[in-house]
This record gives C-alpha cells, sequence and structure tokens, in this order.
C-alpha cells in the first residue's frame, strides 16, 4: 500500500452541534499516514459524532475537516471509496452467508465478480473465518461477526478504517483475535480510527490518543506519554480507616491521591515501594492490599472522573 505524503485526516476547530447542544466544540487535530487514532472518552463526549464527521455520515456545523485529502462533505463519495467502516452494531445480513456478505457488499464499490471472490476469500484467510464461508452470519457467534464485519470493511482495500468499539460484548479470546488482526492492518500501512472504552485495548494498540469530553480535547499523546506525565509507573494501594486516611494524606502530596474510597487509598507513584517504606517509616500501619503497575484506566478516570453518565 502507498503511504500518502499528507495527514490521513486533519481537523482545525471542528464543530458539531444538535440544537442548544454542542456536542464537537472546536477540535482540532492531525492523523498521520499508518498510524492507528484512539479516540477516547465518556458516553457523550463526542466521539461517536466526531467519527460520523469522519466517515461522511454526519454534516459540520464549522472548522475545516480533510481525510485523505478530500472534504468528506463536497466529495463524499470518492471518499467512501477509500475507507473501511466498523460500526458498534451488528449490521451484517444475517441470512446471508458469510462469503455472500462480502461479495455483495463488494458490488457498492463496483468491484468485478473474479476479482470480488478472489478478495472475499483472501480476507475469509485474513479473519480466520474460510472453513464458515457458507454457514448463515446468523450462526456465527459474537466474536465470528464482528470479524466478518472487519473483513467486510477491508473488501474495498481501505487506506483509512474506521472502528467503532469493534470489540464489545467479545470474550478475552474473540477480542486477541480481533487485536491481532488490527496489528496486521497497521503494518501493512493501514491508518486506524479506533474508538473504544476499553483502556487495555487503547494501551495496546494505539500509536496516539486524545481524550475528549464535552465536546473537548483534554488529553493527547502516546499511551506511554500520558501514564507518565499524569500517573506514574505505579499504583500503591492500602487498606485504611478514616485516621489512618488523614495521617497519609498528611503525609503525601494531593496530586498522588488516585482514588480515595471508603476503606481504600490507592496512591499514584514512580516506586510504589520506596513510597510505602516512607509511610511505615512515618508511623503509618496501614495494610498493603497491592502494588500495580499504572495504566491507561487511571489516567482516563483520574481527568475524567468516576462518576456515571449516561449515554
Amino acid at each position: 500500500m502507498i503511504t500518502p505524503s499528507g495527514p490521513a485526516a486533519h481537523a482545525v476547530d471542528l464543530v458539531k452541534r444538535y440544537g442548544d447542544r454542542i456536542a464537537v466544540d472546536h477540535l482540532t487535530f492531525e492523523i498521520a499516514p499508518g498510524q492507528c487514532f484512539g479516540l477516547l472518552g465518556p458516553n457523550g463526549a463526542g466521539k461517536s459524532t466526531t467519527m460520523r464527521m469522519l466517515c461522511c455520515l454526519t454534516s459540520r456545523d464549522g472548522g475545516a475537516l480533510s481525510v485523505l485529502g478530500l472534504d468528506p462533505e463536497t466529495h463524499p463519495r470518492q471518499l467512501k471509496q477509500r475507507l473501511g467502516v466498523v460500526a458498534q452494531d451488528i449490521n451484517l445480513d444475517l441470512e446471508l452467508t458469510v462469503r455472500e456478505n462480502l461479495l455483495v457488499y463488494a458490488r457498492y464499490f463496483g468491484i468485478p465478480r473474479a476479482a470480488a471472490h478472489a478478495r472475499a476469500d483472501e480476507l475469509l484467510a485474513f479473519v480466520q473465518l474460510t472453513d464458515r464461508a457458507e454457514d448463515a452470519v446468523e450462526r456465527l457467534s459474537g466474536g465470528m461477526q464482528r470479524r466478518l464485519q472487519i473483513a467486510r470493511a477491508l473488501i474495498n482495500d481501505p487506506e483509512l478504517v474506521l472502528l467503532d468499539e469493534p470489540t464489545t460484548g467479545l470474550d478475552p479470546q474473540a477480542r486477541r483475535v480481533v487485536w491481532e488482526r488490527l496489528r496486521e492492518l497497521r503494518e501493512r500501512g493501514v491508518t486506524l480510527i479506533l474508538s473504544t472504552h476499553y483502556m487495555d485495548e487503547a494501551e495496546q494498540l494505539c500509536d496516539r490518543i486524545v481524550i475528549v469530553d464535552e465536546g473537548h480535547i483534554i488529553r493527547d499523546g502516546t499511551p506511554q506519554d500520558l501514564i507518565r506525565n499524569e500517573v506514574g509507573r505505579e499504583i500503591l494501594a492500602l487498606r485504611v480507616d478514616s485516621m489512618l486516611r488523614d495521617h497519609i494524606l498528611g503525609q503525601v502530596p494531593p496530586e498522588s491521591i488516585l482514588d480515595d474510597a471508603e476503606g481504600r487509598l490507592e496512591l499514584a507513584c514512580e516506586n510504589a515501594e520506596v513510597l510505602h517504606e516512607s509511610l511505615r517509616a512515618a508511623g503509618v500501619t496501614a495494610e498493603l492490599i497491592g502494588v500495580r503497575r499504572a495504566s491507561l484506566e487511571d489516567v482516563f478516570l483520574r481527568i475524567t472522573g468516576r462518576r456515571l453518565r449516561d449515554d
């Protein structure tokens, strides 16, 4: 695949409104070709709306947007020929066979019959569904249907693939297979734009991440940089009562408090063993719950909060 010289996508002051509500509020970002770009945020943050603008499904109310060098509003037909889209919901033709789903979809792109059959065989092998090619889609497991949905999105050999929560509801084994396929696509030079609520997925797959909330970008960086800059290397978890909690809070900087739940205190630090020893030296006798590596989920919860949000 030939990598384009310019950015795969470029947005400047992107705005989308629904009545009085601003869903996307002056977003600016650039996605490099061949990059796996993560778009993260809580429910209602503007992720899906941004994805819909990128793939020509929703018009914008302000700003500029270029995808593969084309404006999605003025050149939607040309752009769709070069995109692959994996929607959040399973939208396959359940009555058709696995192979028929790919062949019917190939017609939308004007792919000749012989080429479509060859491409379908290649993609079925890619997503490990060759032995299920003649089965009706409704007989497939959820993980198999998701893999077929990814294969269908690749029938036109796209330069850029948008994936909206591609592994929601899958078991760990199925998720790992999807991850392997996405890594292979990235290695081939395909640009991936991934929206997910699984922070481990974003940490594993994404080269770069933006976290959005209330339509704004609030953080931007590589997963490793975000973890290092926002949290640190390790998390120390202690079991505490109210007296111990107050004692500990007097010994550590406020920014180290990651979670302060009833009976439990999590402290972000560079070295949990050193921090624990310093607390013991200060007379803190809290029970150790455990030590773990800091993660992207810690970053996400720290900067977006822990309260539940409706869609």
